[in-house]
């Protein structure tokens, strides 16, 4: 019997493992990633303006622009668009300027822009047609009973369709900025640019509110709103593969905006499906279910829990760079050279709520990539080779791809500058020594919330200190010089910028009306709220303390407010909120993307754009308006250090640090460079499926030897159920032995 027990454990044990995924997955063509805490919030590229959508979106939507996947510094390339064009200028009359025409007589920035014939979108029944041409599910009433029944995916429907991308799709794309259905977090940008498009939201918001006239607020159905009934003068389609768009005044970095999913092409077929009553309501819109024309095509979404892209049918196919950065062929990045793109068949993406098991996956090799959009989990690979041999050996052995590198982008503390506390109040309605007041108060909190000793105690997301909002290597910025330093919290001694001592921050402090975290003539305790976009997980919690301290300081009492990143937008669109810390990702490279964060007319919750902070200053955005339309030189140079200036006197933000760029990737996984700009990588990746599975195999081996002493435990407890059986056995109907019998 034991013997038996013994056998049948090892015929088992040997088809056991610790896999997370279906029996021979990792044997496919498909790429295992990670999403952090929360499903991509938008997926719509209207309203997407999150890291967490950018996996997606950027490998679904096929933008005019991109960049090259190898070259640095960044060059722009044609993606859905057949050329990179330069713009033409017209003075007011419309007559032709010269390419180097100075700002003040440009009126219009006219960009023609020929889009590649024969790109065709994905499979979707938004564009299916019947024999007679007629789109079947264009029907604009409620479905009837079993039409709908349990469909929850797009592809879930009986037919499917595609059609050629044509200009007009940029242009309705365009216009649907002005739309009310979504948040639309770029149009306050846009309509400063494109010509009409201000007066157009405004039409638009008035149709929609006449559309929806008697209908619940709360209903899901709403009327299709179709931007094809109002032209824009600053789109349009001369052709049918050529797309014209009107830019007020000379603004060379409309160019960069062109390479983000704002300009990529939706079909109107897809809000006209969408339009259709109950689809809401069963989870299918263009926000979950995106329609775009690029490599991959979304086929799963299970909310916080998994997705899943795969290869577009459709895709116009490219392939692989030839050229690339000093370096890129000795790392063997261009050994793909000419191949068709893109490699891998199927991408799968598991939400992660916690960093322990994600890394534990990492390390065990059922992620290729840790954390597809990040350029930072591989920080905590490097820190700990530093501090273990062991791990050293292990992670070296295991071949992880570990590059570091600076990157374009920052993370930092700052405060809503509508706040009467911090900043000048609603509508800067304070008295104009309470605004000072406050301003010192920022100042002295910009001294204290110590970046340096942020980067030495947690050493896995370090970055270099920063002294303005423009990191390194984007024209403009100072970082690493005397003239870089910011005097309101360095000062310049012995070849680096030295953070001025707590005493100095207890004076202004003090010069606030705050003297020792108190106020000076109630002697209340000052208490402000920290609002955090993520929840305090254990491996979050130590830096919300090291926040918390910060302010301790100064005898600031900080009340912690951490929420999921929905929650947070939310919050910070109605204005209620503090202190608060954030990230930016460049949308490109130059010193625009990074002080517009500071622009009144980006303001978040006036405007819903990106500046968090609602700084509002006339000086900055005089000064800011002349650098946005220029080219790079030194008058541009004069420009941004004059705005750079006034920001650090204002302290709307603590500036924070540039974080060092680091993306985690497994060995199998070839030609992965990674970079904040660079989004849409998804089709560049190449699999080793053979290394893989031959990796999990070996890194991945049942340990046998603690079975041994249960094994042997259940043998001797068998033999003694055996001994005991037998001798019951022996024994007559009165206990007695039976003849013969022996014990």
């Amino acid at each position: 019997m034991a013997a038996g027990l013994a056998a049948a454990l090892a015929l088992a044990l040997p088809g056991c493992d610790n896999s997370p995924w279906p029996d021979g997955a990792s044997a496919t063509n498909t790429l295992f990633s990670a999403v952090v805490e929360n499903s991509p919030r938008h997926l719509d590229p209207t309203a997407s303006y999150w890291s967490n959508d950018t996996p997606f979106t950027y490998q679904i939507y096929e933008p005019p622009y991109g960049y090259h996947y190898l070259k640095r510094p960044f060059e722009l390339v044609p993606k859905s668009a057949a050329a990179v064009v330069r713009p033409r200028y017209v003075d007011r009359e419309g007559r032709p300027l010269p390419d180097d025409a100075p700002a003040a007589l440009v009126h219009e920035s006219i960009y023609d822009v020929p889009i590649r014939p024969g790109i065709r979108f994905q499979p979707h029944p938004a564009l299916a047609v019947d024999a007679q041409g007629r789109y079947r599910y264009h029907t604009h009433r409620p479905m009837a009973p079993g039409e709908l029944g349990s469909r929850r995916s797009p592809l879930e429907f009986e037919h499917q369709g595609t059609r050629e991308l044509v200009a007009e799709d940029f242009v309705y794309a365009l216009k649907r900025h002005a739309t009310t259905r979504v948040t639309t977090p770029i149009l306050s940008l846009f309509q400063e640019y494109v010509v009409g498009l201000k007066d157009y939201a405004a039409l638009v918001k008035a149709e929609d509110a006449r559309m929806r006239a008697g209908l619940l607020a709360s209903s899901l159905d709403k009327p299709f709103l179709d931007f094809r009934r109002w032209p824009l003068a600053g789109a349009s389609a001369p052709e049918r593969h050529l797309l014209r768009i009107r830019i007020h005044g000379k603004y060379p970095q409309w160019s960069y905006w062109m390479t983000t999913t704002f300009l990529a092409p939706v079909p109107w077929e897809a809000d006209a499906f969408y339009a259709q009553p109950g689809l809401a309501a069963a989870g299918l819109s263009l926000d979950r279910w995106p329609l775009g024309t690029g490599p991959y095509m979304l086929t799963e979404f299970l909310q916080d829990r998994r997705h899943e892209m795969r290869r577009n049918p459709h895709w116009r196919g490219e392939t692989y760079p030839c050229e690339g950065a000093p370096g890129d062929r000795e790392r063997g990045l261009l050994a793909d050279c000419g191949k068709a793109l893109p490699f891998i068949d199927r991408m799968v993406f598991t939400v992660e709520r916690e960093a322990v098991p994600q890394r534990g996956k990492f390390r065990q090799g059922y992620y290729d990539v840790e954390v597809f959009e990040r350029t930072d989990t591989g920080m905590d690979y490097l820190v700990a080779m530093q501090d273990s041999e062991d791990v050293r050996r292990e992670y070296t052995a295991k071949g992880f791809r570990l590059d570091r590198g600076s990157d374009v982008g920052s993370y930092f503390i700052a405060f809503n500058m509508l706040d009467p506390v911090l900043g000048d109040g609603e509508e800067g309605q304070l008295a104009p020594e309470q605004k000072a007041r406050n301003r010192k108060l920022r100042q002295a909190l910009s001294i204290a919330i110590d970046w340096e000793e942020y980067s030495r105690i947690f050493p896995k997301k370090a970055g270099d200190t920063a002294m303005g909002p423009i990191p390194p290597g984007i024209f403009g910025s100072r970082e690493g010089t005397p003239e870089g330093v910011n005097p309101v919290t360095h000062v310049w001694r012995d070849g680096k910028a030295v953070r001025r001592p707590i005493a100095e921050a207890k004076k202004l402090l003090a010069e606030a009306g705050w003297p020792n975290g108190r106020d000076a003539r109630t002697g209340r305790p000052l208490v402000l709220n920290y609002d955090y976009y993520a929840p305090p997980t254990p491996d979050r919690k130590p830096e919300i303390d090291w926040v918390v301290r910060q302010f301790a300081k100064l005898d600031i009492q900080l009340e912690v407010r951490a929420t999921d990143n929905n929650q947070f937008q939310d919050k910070v669109r109605k204005g209620r909120y503090q202190v608060f810390w954030l990230g930016w990702l460049a949308d490109y490279p130059d010193a625009e993307n990074f002080l517009f964060l500071l622009y009144s007319k980006s303001g978040k919750t006036r405007f819903d754009g990106e500046n968090t902070s609602n700084y509002a200053s006339p000086a900055f955005d005089r000064v800011f308006e002349r650098i946005k339309s220029m080219e790079d030189g030194p008058e541009r140079q004069a420009l941004i250090d004059e705005a750079v200036r006034i920001v650090r006197e204002d302290a709307p933000w603590t500036m924070g640090f540039f974080p060092f760029a680091s993306a985690a990737a497994q060995r199998w996984v070839h030609n992965q460079k990674a970079a904040i700009l660079i989004r849409d990588h998804g089709r560049f990746l190449r699999l080793d499926v053979a290394d893989r599975v031959a990796a999990l195999r070996e890194w991945n081996r049942p340990t046998w030897w603690p079975l041994l002493p249960l094994l042997a435990a259940l043998a001797a407890v068998a033999a003694l159920a055996l001994r005991a059986w037998r001798r019951r056995d022996r024994l007559d109907a009165r206990g007695r032995p039976v003849s013969g019998a022996a014990d």
